[in-house]
């Protein structure tokens, strides 16, 4: 019995020996550097910054200490100081940036042209006959963009898709995956945006969709700040330049252009109307009867 054991014992010795010389002899310095920056930076690898994750974009800050340490939009400011003070530089802009929907049109604004029965995704609504609205420019409204997300910040409501500015980082995989591009990442502090896609002439704009842009140049001449454009007719706010003042979303005539900082403030109940003494009267006589 005890020379099974003994023999167990120097094999395990001898493969203890062995791994300790091979870890010594294979062993790959880690970069300090490189793993305090990993150590700082969320891991949501999402490819936003540029990179192809947390891991290329710490190796390649390491490298390179005049990168932008800026880049990952997930963790905004916050990580871009952690990042910059690892690696002894200044932070730069680290802007907050969300998504944006380009489109509203909602299903009682956009004209339904076919009832879909196939896969329920954008991309293969859009490979039958462009999309379920008369417009093809708008947004499908089957989810794409929500399935991808990783933060909960987009859902679809009312046959449109909409964002929750709370919850959004940023990313950019919304607008990446969906197959119209109406999803745009622009600074969280431009509350004032155009949300419409079409580059249809106003007729036909309006006809697919009640709430498209028709190119009327209103917001173009109302703007204080010449912040508004618009190219082949479509309105484009300069996000540089607008001073979220809302005169345009005001002026505009079909509400493609919304001031987000406007909320609609819910329906009161309609007060129950006096009723005059001669109708008091007669039910008291009522009552009085019975």
């Amino acid at each position: 019995m005890l020379t099974p054991v003994l023999l167990v014992v120097a094999i395990g010795f001898v493969c203890a020996a062995i791994l300790t010389i091979a870890s010594k002899v294979f062993f790959v310095p880690v970069d300090e550097t490189f793993a305090n920056l990993r150590a700082e930076l969320p891991g949501a690898n999402c490819g936003a910054c540029g990179y192809t994750g947390c891991d290329d974009y710490a190796n390649a800050l390491a490298a390179d200490h005049s990168l932008s340490c800026s880049l990952c939009p997930v963790g905004g400011a916050t990580v871009a100081a952690a990042l910059a003070d690892v690696l002894g530089v200044d932070a730069g802009s680290a802007e907050k940036q969300v998504a944006v929907v380009m489109c509203n049109g909602t299903k009682e604004a956009a004209k339904t042209i076919m009832e879909y029965d196939g896969p329920k995704t954008c991309t293969a609504a859009k490979q039958f006959f462009g999309g379920l609205s008369a417009c093809p420019h708008g947004c499908i409204g089957l989810g794409d963009c929500a399935a991808a997300c990783d933060f909960n910040a987009i859902q679809i409501c009312d046959g449109v898709a909409v964002v929750n500015r709370e919850n959004c980082v940023g990313c950019g995989v919304c607008a990446k995956t969906c197959p119209n591009s109406v999803i745009k990442i622009q600074p969280a502090k431009n509350l004032v945006v155009v949300q419409c896609s079409s580059t249809d002439k106003g007729a036909v704009a309006r006809k697919a969709c009640t709430n498209a842009c028709i190119g009327c140049m209103k917001c173009a001449k109302v703007c204080k700040f010449d912040a508004i454009t618009v190219e082949n007719n479509l309105a484009h706010i300069d996000p540089l330049k607008c001073k979220n003042c809302g005169l345009c979303a005001k002026e505009c005539p079909t509400g493609a252009i919304n001031n987000m900082r406007v909320k609609k403030a819910p329906a009161k109940p309609a007060a129950p109307k006096a009723e005059t003494p001669a109708k008091e009267e007669a039910k008291a006589e009522e009552k009085t009867e019975a």
